[in-house]
């Protein structure tokens, strides 16, 4: 062979050989900045998941212990878009908190009893929805005046700020109802037990998780005539169909596959029964 034809092939085997590297570069970088391609378009080495800390049954962090309904759902969502346990990073969402969370980007998805509202849909997307609740009330176990919303008069009502509940009773029901806005409804549970107001009224599957709790056995009672359908969604950044549409499709495979009706009956009292005619429900579809 000539040394020209020699020169020729060393090259060619030197350019192949960079070539290569430059690939196998290229993948090892990504894998190590966290920069991996997931499900419905997330990249990054973990998931940021908003859910409440304070409603058992539902959201509930006990130390390093993240449980209830909300959370299983989440877990297996995240699972689907390629993120295992040990890659979910728990964020607290409070109601009031929810949209500016989303739209700062300090999280990717939110499952925390987030009812879809048209108002909420001007300024986030949803996927799901995944559940839907009925608000009710939740009132000591002796009260027998309040049974539905017609009967709350002038009483004291907690609800959480940043919730549609409470003014849902004001505006529908009762223009002399006194609201007491609370942070959580763990407060407004505690401000029950303590006679400083006389019901507390959100969605009934959350009202039934506080009512269960052994602290409070025997002192409530939810009154049982649910009143609206409170679809709960999976927030995340307005217009992301991807995701949204990434989402879905994690919640019909847990639909079918018999995992969402377990992570219900694990997480909620014996003595709840959701409305089996709205559950599981049907998709709104992504924007």
């Amino acid at each position: 062979m000539s040394i020209k034809r020699r020169f020729a092939a060393a090259a060619a085997v030197l350019t192949t050989a960079l070539i290569l590297t430059a690939c196998s570069s290229g993948t090892a970088s990504e894998e190590a900045s966290g920069d991996v391609s997931r499900g419905g378009g997330l990249t990054g080495d973990t998931i940021r998941i908003g859910i409440k800390y304070d409603q058992p049954g539902l959201g509930l962090k006990e130390g390093d212990t993240f449980s209830g309904f909300d959370v299983d759902v989440a877990r297996y969502v995240a699972n689907a878009l390629g993120y295992d346990d040990d890659h979910i990073d728990w964020v607290e969402s409070i109601s009031a908190q929810r949209e500016t969370l989303i739209q700062n980007g300090s999280v990717d998805l939110i499952f925390a009893t987030y009812s879809i509202t048209d108002a909420r849909k001007e300024q986030i997307s949803f996927g799901g929805p995944y559940f839907i609740a009925g608000q009710d009330f939740l009132v000591s176990a002796d009260n027998t005046s309040i049974t539905g919303p017609d009967d709350i008069g002038s009483s004291i009502l907690c609800s959480v700020e940043g919730s549609i509940s409470a003014e849902r009773i004001r505006d529908e029901y009762s223009s002399e109802v006194q609201l007491y806005p609370a942070q959580t409804y763990s407060e407004c549970v505690e401000l029950l037990s303590a006679g400083t107001v006389d019901a507390v009224s959100t969605d009934d599957i959350i009202l039934a998780g506080f009512a269960a709790q052994p602290q409070y056995e025997g002192q409530f009672e939810i009154v049982g005539n649910p009143f609206t359908e409170e679809k709960y969604g999976v927030g995340l950044a307005k217009g992301n169909t991807e995701l949204c549409e990434a989402v879905n499709d994690a919640l019909t495979t847990m639909f079918d596959d018999g995992s969402w009706e377990k992570a219900l009956s694990d997480n909620t009292p014996s003595d709840y029964s959701p409305n089996a005619e709205l559950n599981p429900p049907t998709f709104e579809g992504c924007e």
